[in-house]
């Protein structure tokens, strides 16, 4: 999506000056995986117009593969607005996006990854859109790969009492979960990491993140869970939106390297620490990667 946010950690109603930036779950996944040295690709859609144009533009740019997005001439980009301290608004009803089915990935080769990312936001979005992911999720299980899911709970995005139910389904079925200890709380009433491997046992993988205290893995090995728990960074938070899809990309680019537990967890942390410095879904413009010319 478009992303529209204050240039300073200041609220939106008084922001005088705002960027024009870029973002979305999946999307910021690929793109910190891209520069973390790890080949990605973005599947999505977008609107057939200038921000639709804009948003391929800058994911392409930062080394992710877009051969998979689409432009869609019948609906528009979505954009969201981030109000820092005070969460987000979304503007993408009838998006491209949100217009998704199961036909959209008919002819990619999900099969053949190492390693598919879904998030709990593209369920949300239309009927059509959870079906398309209940068809990511068969397909992927019958490859050679694994499905990585991200819980991302938004409240606003859901109606009523669908969301807990949902969301937990999806977890099970997948082979790597991510999901934030107050997130399970409100979704699901647990209270502690344990807790929540005790909801979602199937998972190879879970790794639960409780903020700025840490994050704790729990590996299914040998019938046996093996739990491994690191700290998080002291960070002086300016917006803390986007910092999850950071923490995933760098625990996922570290997985594929071949990295133990507490090194995945501690790259995850890295990416996260560099996010939550910025008013965007990225990273601050001082690590930012030069584009080759």
């Amino acid at each position: 999506m478009a992303l529209v946010a204050p240039a300073h950690a200041e609220p939106l109603a008084t922001a005088h000056d705002v960027r024009l930036l870029v973002g979305g779950a999946e999307s910021n996944v690929a793109t910190h995986a891209a520069h973390l040295g790890v080949s990605a690709a973005w599947v999505s859609a977008v609107g057939d117009d200038a921000l639709g144009e804009r948003v391929r533009a800058h994911v392409a740019g930062e080394g992710v593969d877009v051969r998979w997005v689409s432009s869609d001439p019948d609906a528009a980009t979505g954009v969201y607005f981030k109000d820092p301290g005070r969460g987000v608004l979304y503007y993408r009803r009838d998006s491209a996006a949100s217009r998704m089915s199961p036909a959209s990935v008919a002819g990619i080769p999900l099969e053949e990854a190492e390693i598919v990312h879904v998030s709990g936001i593209t369920p949300a979005l239309s009927h059509s859109c959870a079906a398309l992911i209940d068809t990511v999720v068969d397909r992927v299980s019958a490859g050679r790969g694994i499905l990585s899911f991200d819980v991302n709970h938004r409240a606003s995005l859901w109606e009523p009492g669908v969301a807990a139910p949902t969301l937990l389904a999806l977890a099970r079925r997948a082979d790597l979960v991510f999901v934030g200890l107050d997130e399970a709380h409100g979704l699901w009433g647990t209270t502690d990491a344990d807790d929540v491997r005790e909801l979602i046992p199937t998972p190879t993988l879970l790794v639960v993140k409780d903020g700025d205290v840490g994050a704790t893995e729990f590996h299914r090995f040998a019938n046996a869970d093996v739990r491994s728990f690191v700290a998080a960074i002291e960070t002086e938070v300016v917006e803390a939106v986007g910092a999850g899809d950071a923490f995933a990309a760098g625990y996922l680019a570290a997985h594929l390297q071949g990295e133990q537990a507490t090194e995945r967890l501690s790259a995850g942390h890295r990416r996260a620490h560099l996010v939550l410095q910025s008013t965007s879904d990225f990273l601050p413009d001082s690590h930012r990667r030069v584009p080759l010319t």
